[in-house]
């Protein structure tokens, strides 16, 4: 039979006790961790949110105590009470921030019992854990664990963080609507049906963009809010259908302002870990970034830069070489500092690697006493020396090349740089290094469509450099293609590798605002259909203004050292969008639909 709690307060957690308490009485609740039975004396890990405590029962000096201790199992739930007391020489836990001491118990309350877990959860290492799939069905166990308490605790600390760095700038949180109208910021809407006004819906915001937009022209001119957004995208480990952003946005602010911003955020919060961030985080526009890292969030705990080999090879006549530079494509290579030594085995693995990114092929050279290459029958000795000098190796290294479309050479060797470094353990865990990346481009061109999308959203705007090209790029169709070269007042925030914030400086103007609906496709009726409230908003005083969301999930991976977004969220969905522990998304009941106005048709 379990017993009841009462009045029965516990006085500590099972973090807390140290020599200072020996000689008090204190009473204990938790989770049994583990127990060991040595016959006379039962030994129990008493486990809560704050960490262990071993508890002792003897048979000598609390023969009923005992008795339960012995019905303990895995996962019970007890309160005990007893005098802590300095453990035996010899018997002192380093591993526990408690193991200098130990509760002799004298009463143990049954509180609840439990079934035995589907899972362990005391397991060393990440490696030895049960499968994702199983944990997060039970995620209100997995939960348990000491790793992922700590992660959640994190979060909480970051966003109380967050807040205070705001408040004490001048700062106004404001809550803005869930249920919005669907106006596609690039993302596909979740929508949710009106019962009152049948066949209309709301969709729930992708982000406050035009919310916080409308705050500035309210006059609020500084506003932020820890916000719920919602995507229907493809997921992978550093995203989710659902999310938390830090959202801000200041009037009368040019690009450098919410630069600080960013910087003084983050600096804030990763005090939080020991991390003193610089002041003032280096520049670097995306064309750079691109360039030189083969990606807009370049990791800069490691060099291994892109070298483009093109102008070496302008003069090829090995045709697939020739044709990617005839048709505008580019060469590039990364250099492998010392691993010349690379098995044909490994060099296939990381083929198949920059395949998944578009590239047809990758190609090698090994530099050494006697230079060898994928290349070498195809190029000669003589090209492969000028390769091999224009790339910076030297004897021992490994380089390897890629060719194709600029996007093709970028995304592929941009992420192979990032594989490789992992797989030779060349990044630097302990170190931070942030970067905020700069101007990025206001347009994405879509070849299958021939069309141009805002590569940040519609309302970002153009450098002011840029208008005029702007401008001509809208209004003339035989200059349409120009968009692709319009830069954007549009930034990144990135810290390892990881974006951890994006912003820009928004249009305010509402003839500029029309162009770029124009732009994007959009007739003036259409426009008008989906944003008329905000264009008809801009036409009051709107200030100059611009902001930032940081994304709280990616910037609490950072500070808990993982690299899945579910370790940091209290109750995550899986890659294809599923709640294991709910079962959801789920069948709605026929009544339900009717009352919305929804009848489902089964393509089968």
């Amino acid at each position: 039979m379990l017993d009841v709690l009462g009045n029965l307060e516990r006085t500590h957690t099972c973090g807390e006790l140290r020599e200072s308490h020996v000689g008090e009485q204190v009473v204990l609740m938790g989770w049994v961790a583990k127990k060991r039975d040595f016959g006379v004396f039962t030994f129990i890990d008493l486990r809560d949110r704050e960490g262990i405590t071993q508890i002792v029962v003897s048979e000598e000096d609390a023969a009923k105590a005992h008795a339960k201790a012995k019905n303990l199992r895995g996962e019970f739930v007890i309160a005990v009470k007893g005098d802590v007391v300095s453990r035996d020489e010899g018997t002192h836990n380093a591993k526990l921030a408690t193991g200098d001491i130990e509760v002799k118990v004298n009463e143990i309350l049954i509180l609840n019992d439990a079934k035995v877990p589907p899972f362990q959860l005391e397991v060393a290492g990440s490696e030895n854990l049960a499968a994702e799939d199983t944990r997060l069905k039970y995620r209100y166990l997995d939960l348990r664990r000491p790793q992922l308490q700590h992660n959640i605790r994190m979060r909480a600390k970051a966003v109380s963080k967050i807040r205070e760095y705001f408040d004490n700038r001048g700062f106004i949180e404001i809550e803005t609507p869930i249920l919005l109208k669907s106006t596609p910021e690039g993302a596909r809407d979740f929508i949710v049906p009106s019962r009152i006004h049948t066949g209309k819906f709301f969709a729930l915001p992708q982000s406050p963009q035009i919310l916080k937009q409308l705050t500035m022209i309210s006059g609020f001119d500084k506003y932020y809010q820890i916000a719920r957004c919602f995507r229907d995208e493809d997921l992978r480990a550093d995203r989710q259908p659902e999310f938390t952003q830090l959202d801000m946005e200041m009037s009368f602010a040019h690009q450098e302002m919410a630069y600080r911003e960013m910087e003084g955020m983050f600096g804030h919060v990763f005090k939080l870990i020991g991390v003193e961030l610089p002041a003032q985080w280096p520049r670097m526009t995306y064309a750079e970034a691109m360039r030189r890292y083969g990606s807009d969030k370049p990791d800069l705990r490691f060099e291994m830069e892109l070298v483009d080999l093109s102008s070496e090879l302008g003069d090829t006549d090995f045709a697939p070489f020739a044709d990617t530079l005839a048709k505008g494509g580019e060469i590039k290579c990364i250099v492998v500092k010392g691993k010349a030594d690379y098995s044909r085995k490994q060099l296939d693995e990381l083929h198949e690697f920059v395949k998944r990114y578009g590239a047809g092929a990758l190609a090698w050279i090994k530099v050494g006493d006697e230079t060898t290459s994928s290349l070498l029958k195809v190029l000669g000795e003589e090209k492969i020396g000028q390769l091999t000098t224009a790339s910076g190796a030297e004897s021992g290294d490994l380089v390897l090349i890629v060719a194709g479309r600029k996007w093709v050479v970028a995304a592929s060797l941009g992420a192979l740089r990032v594989e490789v470094a992992k797989r030779e353990n060349l990044i630097d865990r302990s170190a931070y290094k942030p970067l905020i990346v700069t101007e990025f481009p206001m347009f994405e061109h879509d070849e299958e469509s021939d069309r141009y999308d805002a590569a940040h959203h519609p309302f970002t705007s153009p450098m002011d450099e840029d208008l005029e090209l702007f401008k001509r790029a809208v209004e003339n169709d035989a200059e349409h293609h120009l968009l692709g070269q319009v830069r954007a007042k549009a930034y990144d925030a990135v810290i390892n590798g990881y974006e951890c914030a994006g912003g820009s400086i928004r249009i305010h103007k509402k003839e500029i605002q029309a162009l770029n609906f124009k732009a994007l496709g959009l007739s003036p009726e259409k426009a008008r259909e989906r944003f008329g409230f905000f264009l008809d908003a801009l036409e009051y005083g709107t200030p100059p203004h611009g902001g930032f969301a940081a994304g709280i999930e990616r910037t609490c991976m950072i500070l808990c050292g993982t690299e899945n977004i579910r370790d940091v969220m209290a109750f995550p969905k899986t890659a294809s969008a599923q709640d294991l522990m709910m079962d959801s998304p789920g069948e709605v009941d026929s009544s339900q639909l009717g009352e919305l106005g929804i009848k489902v048709v089964n393509d089968d």
